[in-house]
């Protein structure tokens, strides 16, 4: 159990964790946006009707309009007495039906979210087939013409490791721009393709640009040098090809002492 501290005027103060699913069609992002509807606001909508405290909570991740989230980890400070699992059932009684809590737990006052991840996990999925996936189509990206899966899954091995990942970074990008990748796999099963990559921390639109310039090198129009050439290159914003949003999904974040986060989890497709 985690020992309840006391706020600057003596109150009994906590904070909670919280592990969210969505599917982020309908939602300009993650983060809070004053004339926008976002993932970050409604989950402080429905933390207000649960415990009558205007709360700001931070999110482990930010991911764009349109992207999804299997495991996103969100904290929040209240001063409520609810038992963990309370947070779970009532919040999904508040929230839309395109939002879930999946889990929570108590930590201590002192959790950072974001700070204190050790790594995250996204995974980009590409249906390649002559038909496009109707019933799946808000959760991919359709490319009809046939994709070299070997070539791919060549150029990705060289993201892993430390480096400067500035060309496929947005141009909003942060000054520093050197991360570590832990994994970078691509796969196939029929006609689905999955890119998972794992780093300690993600360069805006970094995901959608690496999976872009992946499917370049999938269609032949880039080589697998090509490839490792624009990485080593450093050239901020030399990746202009986005993949669409809707086909990736923040899946998990790890910390270190923490199980129960759903990094752990994960799913297969």
């Amino acid at each position: 159990m985690v020992v309840v501290e006391q706020d600057e005027e003596g109150k009994a103060l906590r904070r909670v964790v919280l592990v969210v699913e969505y599917d982020g069609a309908a939602y300009a992002g993650s983060q809070y946006q004053k004339n926008a509807s976002t993932i970050q606001g409604e989950l402080e909508k429905a933390l207000n009707k649960l415990t009558g405290e205007r709360t700001r909570l931070a999110l482990a991740g930010r991911t764009d309009a349109g992207v999804h989230a299997r495991g996103q980890v969100a904290s929040f400070r209240t001063r409520v007495p609810y038992e963990v699992e309370v947070f779970v059932r009532a919040l999904n009684a508040h929230l839309p039906e395109d939002i879930a809590v999946r889990s929570a737990r108590e930590v201590p006052l002192s959790f950072q979210v974001r700070r204190q991840a050790k790594r995250r996990w996204y995974r980009y999925v590409i249906h390649n087939g002559r038909q496009r996936p109707v019933l799946f189509r808000g959760h991919c990206w359709h490319i009809a013409q046939p994709l070299d899966i070997t070539a791919m899954r060549e150029a990705a091995t060289h993201l892993v490791g430390e480096h400067d990942l500035a060309a496929f970074a947005a141009p909003s990008a942060p000054a520093r721009t050197v991360r570590k990748v832990y994994r970078a796999e691509v796969r196939r099963r029929r006609s689905w393709l999955v890119f998972d990559i794992e780093a300690n921390s993600f360069l805006p639109q970094q995901v959608r640009r690496t999976m872009g310039a992946l499917v370049q090198v999938g269609l032949g129009n880039q080589t697998v040098e090509d490839f490792r050439r624009l990485l080593a290159s450093a050239q901020r914003g030399a990746v202009t090809l986005a993949a669409p949003p809707q086909g990736l999904c923040l899946m998990a974040v790890e910390y270190e002492g923490l199980n129960g986060s759903g990094y752990e989890e994960g799913t297969d497709l």
